[in-house]
């Protein structure tokens, strides 16, 4: 879901933190010659680029777990109160986009089947000193504290160690609080 300047632009939703939670940026993060991952496929679910092609389940699941993304991420927003499946569409393509421009990377997580969105993994830039890049991501609210949300967190961080370039990826919300992590202080680029 946005996280970013994009809902600040159109005024449609306010995310007030997430400016100072992701780093925004036109220019692509990863180097030209990295391979991006297109997918992950474990023995529980997959991931794979989230697109506008999955904006119904996507928004099912987003819809299904409310209460729990208004306190996943931090700065007293209210998303996604208010949103709509167009909005989400919207959305949606923003992320598609960005993957495409390679300016941060939104993978859906699916069931094997791909019958049901599960959740979203965010691989985001960030300016914070000794970070490389964030990752955030979510299960939906009635799968947490479940297996399978634990499965996706082992597999998330193994994926991330093995696949991606990166040296220091942060967890912010997870191994660091958000407080914390906002007071990091941010590299200028």
């Amino acid at each position: 879901m946005i996280r970013g300047a994009f809902w600040a632009f159109t005024g449609l939703l306010s995310f007030a933190a997430a400016p100072a939670v992701f780093a925004q940026s036109s220019h692509p993060f990863v180097a030209p010659e990295f391979d991006v991952p297109q997918e992950l496929v474990t023995t529980d679910f997959r991931l794979r680029m989230l697109s506008v092609n999955d904006v119904v389940k996507d928004f099912d699941a987003v819809m299904a777990s409310k209460g729990q993304l208004m306190k996943l991420f931090p700065g007293g927003s209210n998303w996604p109160e208010g949103l709509t499946l167009e909005l989400n569409l919207v959305d949606l393509g923003w992320h598609q986009k960005e993957f495409a421009r390679r300016t941060s990377f939104a993978y859906t997580v699916v069931s094997l089947d791909g019958a049901k969105v599960l959740g979203c993994v965010y691989i985001d830039p960030t300016r914070k000193l000794g970070y490389d890049a964030t990752v955030t991501f979510w299960a939906r609210e009635s799968d947490q504290g479940e297996p399978a949300d634990r499965a996706l967190d082992d597999a998330v961080r193994a994926w991330v160690a093995v696949e991606w370039a990166f040296e220091n990826p942060a967890y912010p919300g997870r191994d660091i609080g958000w407080d914390e992590w906002r007071a990091i202080k941010e590299v200028k680029r």
